[in-house]
């Protein structure tokens, strides 16, 4: 099983559940681990993201843990200017 953090972002697809056959990005509020379910699934807190990763739609989803994939961010390419740099 995989560990879940408030804010992770989730891709979802049908491996989670046979209702997501269109795949969405969804950040995840909290794993509801205080809700009676069958074994290997869970319901799931969170916001549904379009493509740029805002939040449209708030959701509750049931989802299968072995369908769950976390996407991790990249490292940045850049790397960031210290404020004292900032100044001119």
């Amino acid at each position: 099983m995989i560990e879940l953090r408030a804010g992770d972002v989730l891709h979802i697809t049908a491996a989670c559940s046979v209702q997501f056959t269109n795949p969405m990005m969804f950040r995840l509020i909290k794993a509801r681990h205080d809700l009676v379910t069958y074994d290997h699934w869970i319901w799931l807190d969170g916001y549904q993201l379009d493509a740029k990763g805002e939040a449209v739609a708030r959701r509750e989803i049931f989802v299968l843990w072995a369908g769950l994939t976390v996407q991790r961010p990249a490292a940045p390419t850049q790397p960031r200017r210290s404020v004292s740099d900032a100044r001119v």
